[in-house]
Formats: C-alpha cells, sequence, structure tokens
C-alpha cells in the first residue's frame, strides 16, 4: 500500500502495477515495447495512486529543464501575437514548456535582468521575439551564455545570437511584382512604422524591385500600421490624385485605405489596383476580396524551435529564412491603358 500522506512515486507505480520501473518510464513517456494490456495497467494505476510527474527532479536528474525562455513584443499587433503563437505552440508540440515574458519599451538593463531570471529557472535557451529595432538591437548586445534565436526580419547572426525569420523584403518584391506584371509602370507605397523592422524591410522590398525593373520609385506614404492612418492617407491620396496601383504594407492598412476609396465612388481594381501583406483572416472576405502576401507564422514558429533545438543538442542547424507566399484575389488587375 501507497502512504497516502506522501506524493506516490513512479517506484510506487511499478509495485502496483507489477510492472518494472523501466516499463513504467516507458509508459509515461511514450516509449515503446510495451504491449497495449501492460500500458492500459499502468496507467490504471496511476489514475487510481494519482501520480504526477515531478518535473523538477527529472530535470535535477537529466540535467534538462525542457523549457525555454521567450522574450516577446508586448505589442497587440497581429503578427508579434500570431508569432508568439506559433512558438509557444512549436515549444509545446517539441515536449518543451514556454515561459514567456512580453516588454514595451526594452532597455538594456531589463532585458539582461530577463536573461537573468530565465538562467535562473534552468531553461535551456531563449528565443526572442522582436520586430521593433529597440528590441532586436538590445538583445543583439547582451551576453546570454545560452543558446538565443533572434526572429528579427533583415538582422544578421553573430556570436551567441542565431537570426531567423521570413523573408518579408522577398514578400513585399513578389507583391510589387504581381502588379508590374499586369503592366502598372506607377506602383506606390503606403508604409508601416519604420521603427518597426517590418516596415522597413517591406519598403526596401518595394523600393528594390521597382528598381530591378527601371521604375521610378513615388513618395512613400507612411502609416503607423492602423486601419485609421490608412484611411487619412487615402483621403488625401484621392483629393490629390491616386496612382494606377500600390502595394500596402499590412492588410489592416489595406482595409482603411479601401474605405477611403469605397467613400469617394474609386472602383478596385478597375481605378487602383491593391496588394497588401499579411493574408489577415478578413483578406478573403473584403469586397473585392484581397490579393495579398501570406505569413506562415506556423511555419516560422516550427523552424524557430527545430533551429533552437539544433544549438542546444549542438548540432548545425539551417537558418535560411521562410519563404512567404502571394496570394492572388481580386483586387489587383492589369490597368485600363494596357
Amino acid at each position: 500500500m501507497v502512504d497516502a500522506r506522501r506524493r506516490p512515486s513512479l517506484k510506487d507505480v511499478a509495485r502496483e502495477a507489477g510492472v518494472s520501473y523501466q516499463t513504467v518510464s516507458r509508459v509515461i513517456n511514450d516509449g515503446g515495447r510495451v504491449s497495449t494490456a501492460t500500458r492500459d495497467r499502468v496507467l490504471a494505476v496511476i489514475a487510481e495512486l494519482g501520480y504526477r510527474r515531478n518535473d523538477a527532479a527529472r530535470a535535477l536528474v537529466t540535467s534538462r529543464s525542457r523549457a525555454i525562455g521567450v522574450i516577446a513584443d508586448a505589442s497587440p499587433r497581429y503578427g508579434p501575437v500570431s508569432t508568439l503563437a506559433a512558438v509557444e505552440s512549436a515549444a509545446r508540440d517539441a515536449g518543451y514548456t514556454a515561459l514567456v515574458t512580453t516588454t514595451s519599451y526594452p532597455s538594456p538593463r531589463e532585458v539582461a535582468e530577463t536573461f537573468r531570471a530565465f538562467v535562473e529557472r534552468g531553461v535551456e535557451g531563449v528565443v526572442v521575439i522582436a520586430p521593433r529595432v529597440s528590441l532586436a538591437h538590445v538583445t543583439q548586445e547582451i551576453t546570454a551564455g545560452l543558446p538565443v534565436v533572434l526572429l528579427s526580419p533583415g538582422e544578421t547572426s553573430h556570436d551567441g545570437i542565431t537570426v531567423f525569420y521570413e523573408d518579408q523584403e522577398l514578400g513585399a518584391r513578389l507583391a510589387t511584382r504581381h502588379l508590374v506584371q499586369l503592366g502598372h509602370r506607377k506602383v506606390a507605397h503606403l508604409a508601416g512604422n519604420q521603427e518597426w523592422l517590418d516596415g522597413q524591410v517591406r519598403l526596401r522590398g518595394w523600393q528594390a524591385e521597382l528598381r530591378a525593373h527601371g521604375l521610378p520609385a513615388p513618395a512613400v506614404q507612411y502609416g503607423d500600421w492602423t486601419g485609421e492612418s490608412a484611411y487619412r492617407i487615402g483621403r488625401r491620396m484621392v483629393a490629390a490624385g491616386l496612382p494606377g496601383s500600390i502595394f500596402i504594407a499590412s492588410d489592416l492598412m489595406a482595409l482603411g485605405f479601401l474605405r477611403a476609396l469605397y467613400e469617394d465612388g474609386v472602383r478596385v481594381p478597375e481605378d487602383i489596383s491593391v496588394v497588401g501583406f499579411d493574408d489577415n483572416e478578413f483578406a478573403s472576405q473584403v469586397f473585392p476580396p484581397l490579393t495579398t502576401v501570406r505569413q506562415s507564422f506556423s511555419t516560422v514558429g516550427a523552424r524557430c524551435m527545430e533551429i533552437l533545438l539544433g544549438l542546444i543538442e549542438g548540432r548545425e542547424v539551417d537558418t535560411s529564412p521562410a519563404v512567404p507566399e502571394l496570394v492572388v484575389r481580386a483586387s489587383a488587375s492589369a490597368p485600363p491603358y494596357r
């Protein structure tokens, strides 16, 4: 019998089930070489005794905490939130717990203290989700002493920091190229906040693709990722005279821009072609359905964990950027003069 005053152990389960300690371990850790009947008997005893695995003790024995630290930008915007959810899900799928800290205005001291707290809690590695310049640059100044993967578009790896990202500059080029291939020779850009690396690399992609086709780059319009900022810009552009096409750095801004066009009776794509970025869930539901660039957050999360686990285990890792996809719908077409 098991003493009710103490927590039941794995050996208690083995004794009550009439199997070896190793058999119980294989059942708990989903190992092979256990018959269905034996597995069912062990699981029944676990339920009867109320056995719970002691992960802290397991970490002391194996020197593996099965935990990672995650530092994430505290912005509620679509990209950072979706990336954080994807990383946490990928960690869970890999059998790891993610300890998450968010920050809005990161200072070197705050980030260093967060790393120190992670080390004290025994994490095996850290992921930093840094879409903004401030967190990306502060992280690159830290000497962590454990594997770090920095999710930050356009940044460069160096000793102690391994950078990975989805190639948003390529995504911007795909969006711009689509408009050029339709026959547009004036492709405007409504850019995102330039304190964000996402905004910077999407702007660079638009510029690079226009240069590749020998086309001039019109004056850039700068939004702040909100639909309201794009709505105001759209109203001004309608009054000043619209270009034949525009690449907008986020779907939410595209939504605000489309509202400004609709209110003035401008037709899309007959009067102006519009391409967005993100493939937000509403992109296929607006009218007309929005042509946009799809980011695969699940791919980014899975690849991020593959890289971090490789670094933890001392293996060579593939940090080549994830590749976005252009999703063609109905908001862009050939110009009427073509």
